[in-house]
């Protein structure tokens, strides 16, 4: 369920308020990836301990723990809301956190492809010499005249197998 920020703002603390605030869009997209960490790190310290105190009420609702003022909790429906408001903010960060890794691990690829082109490039510029074979001239390269299969392994064992189940049926006989 949505929670929207007026009920957000209602169920946390100033101090809370603060970084909750930045982890809605566009603050959370401007910020560099240090303020981030430190942010998640919070979120999460925060989110922990409201879980804890949303728990610490429920038993004492139950009655299986003593009271931590005068009279038992008799509602946690506050503790709650924070609960949920402070977890979706750690799903929002968290989220943040994964799209910068998977982008930036995509611009890694596209290095070290490129890298891996210009080698390539590199190598077909000095022509077949290099890798000619002949005698008493050390060890060169032998380019693998193998063919790569299109049928997958997995597939011809299937076979194999079904193969090996119809001439047994046909040996029964």
């Amino acid at each position: 369920m949505a929670i929207s920020r007026k009920e957000e703002l209602r169920a946390l603390n100033a101090e809370e308020r603060i970084f909750v605030e930045k982890s809605h869009h566009p603050a959370l997209q401007e910020m560099n990836d240090a303020d981030l960490s430190s942010l998640v790190k919070l979120a999460r310290q925060q989110r922990d301990k409201a879980q804890t105190e949303a728990n610490r009420r429920r038993r004492e609702m139950r009655g299986k723990a003593d009271p931590k003022g005068s009279a038992a909790s008799a509602r946690d429906d506050g503790s709650q809301m924070k609960v949920a408001v402070l977890a979706m903010t750690m799903r929002r960060l968290n989220t943040e956190v994964e799209r910068r890794r998977r982008l930036s691990a995509s611009i890694t690829l596209v290095e070290n492809a490129r890298n891996v082109l210009a080698l390539k490039q590199q190598a077909a510029t000095r022509g077949n010499e290099f890798n000619t074979r002949y005698a008493h001239q050390g060890m060169r390269a032998k380019p693998s005249t193998k063919v790569n299969s299109l049928i997958r392994p997995m597939e011809r064992g299937r076979q194999r197998a079904a193969a090996q189940v119809a001439q047994a049926k046909r040996d029964a006989r």
